[in-house]
C-alpha cells in the first residue's frame, strides 16, 4: 500500500467510527480522541477495522502510537510493504 493509500483507508475508517466528525477540519498531529471524541470502543473498533483492512495488527501497547493520523499512517507504513 503507498502512504495515500493508507491515509485514504484510516480516513475512511474514522469517518465510519465517527460519522459526525468533520475530518476535513482534522489536524493530523493532535489526538484524534481529543479532537473527535472517541471512546475505548470506539478505539477498539478503530483498531479492528485497521487490522482488517490492512493486516496489521496494533496491539493495545502500540495505542499511543497511531493516537494521530500522522502516526498512525507512519506507524502502519513500517509495517506494510509499501509500493512505490
Amino acid at each position: 500500500m503507498k502512504e495515500s493509500e493508507i491515509r485514504a483507508t484510516v480516513l475512511g475508517i474514522l469517518a465510519r467510527v465517527a460519522p459526525e466528525a468533520d475530518l476535513t477540519a482534522l489536524d493530523p498531529d493532535v489526538e484524534w480522541q481529543d479532537q473527535l471524541d472517541l471512546d475505548s470502543m470506539n478505539l477498539l473498533t478503530m483498531m479492528v477495522d485497521i487490522e482488517r483492512a490492512t493486516g496489521v495488527s496494533v496491539p493495545e501497547r502500540d495505542y499511543t502510537k497511531v493516537s494521530t493520523l500522522n502516526r498512525c499512517v507512519a506507524y502502519l507504513m513500517s509495517r506494510i510493504t509499501v509500493t512505490q
